[in-house]
């Protein structure tokens, strides 16, 4: 009776009702700032993943400005061969006189560019074929679940493997194949996120409203899986660029004098580099693993931001 007296006093003197409402005036306004800025407050409460952040940031601007970085060109001879740390060469040279920093320097370049962009592939491709598997269902469910299935029964990095070797190793090659062979557990993501969503009221409203299936799909229900694709996205990233290691430190990835991460950890598997001359596969290896590392820091983050776990 109060609260309804109070109301008609407030319309009487033609007055908003929070003025005669004490506790209402003192009150801090609720302000909805939406999903993806209520997702980046819980991304950055993750310490780590935002240290991962900064670390990725990090290299991906060492990775644009490597020509004005990189001290020496990394495919030229510009010291004496396999000499240690020095004032010149802040980390020694290479069997053949190349300046070492300047190659982990490019070899960044590399490994960056395979990541993002096979990863880049495999998401088109899976994000396509999972919103239309779980949406369409039928007869296209049943064709693009068995198709990957089929996919994922064979070991992906063998397969990988076979094709660069036929085709020829370069960073193309490398890139394409890991973007063409990464897009099943995606898929399959996607697939089961749509399902969910389908039947929600807004998608029938969408339906009784006369959208098309492709308005349907890529304006109302892919918003809404973006931010799964997105933490799927960060780990694949990790595992492109250690399957690019993998495949260059083989000898089917990255061809020399072009600089990778992986091959210069081929060039030096002989004992005695690994014993004497650890400027050689040291940095490289500590960069595979600093990057690998933060990236994944950066996809438990999204995870955990997108479960409201933080």
């Amino acid at each position: 009776m109060e609260t309804q007296y109070v109301f008609q006093l407030a319309q009487e003197k033609e007055q908003p009702f929070i003025e005669y409402v004490p506790e209402l005036k003192q009150a801090k306004p609720i302000i909805d700032n939406g999903y993806w800025h209520n997702l980046f407050k819980r991304f950055r409460r993750h310490r780590l993943a935002v240290m991962g952040l900064i670390v990725f940031i990090i290299l991906i601007v060492t990775a644009v400005f490597a020509s004005s970085l990189a001290p020496y060109d990394p495919n030229i001879t510009v010291g004496s061969f396999q000499t240690g740390p020095s004032a010149s060469h802040w980390l020694g040279t290479d069997e053949i006189g190349r300046d070492v920093l300047s190659r982990l320097i490019y070899g960044n370049q590399v490994s960056l560019f395979v990541g993002v962009t096979s990863v880049l592939i495999y998401t088109l491709i899976g994000t396509t074929l999972g919103l239309i598997s779980g949406y369409l269902g039928g007869i296209w469910d049943m064709m693009i679940m068995r198709f990957t299935e089929v996919i994922m029964s064979f070991p992906s990095f063998m397969v990988i493997l076979v094709v660069v070797s036929v085709v020829g190793p370069s960073v193309w090659t490398v890139t394409i194949v890991i973007g063409l062979f990464g897009w099943p557990p995606l898929t399959r993501l996607v697939r089961g996120e749509v399902m969910k969503l389908r039947k929600a009221d807004f998608i029938q409203a969408a339906i009784a409203s006369g959208y098309s299936t492709s308005s349907i799909l890529f304006k109302h229900i892919f918003p809404n899986v973006l931010s799964s694709i997105l933490v799927n996205m960060t780990f694949g990233i990790s595992t492109s660029i250690i399957s690019e290691a993998s495949l260059s430190f083989l000898g089917v990835g990255v061809i020399p004098p072009t600089a990778s991460w992986g091959n210069i950890l081929a060039n030096a598997q002989s004992l005695t580099v690994l014993s004497t001359q650890p400027w050689r596969w040291v940095p490289a290896g500590i960069l595979i693993f600093v990057a690998v590392l933060s990236i994944n820091f950066i996809g438990d983050g999204l995870r955990s931001a997108v479960e409201g776990e933080v």
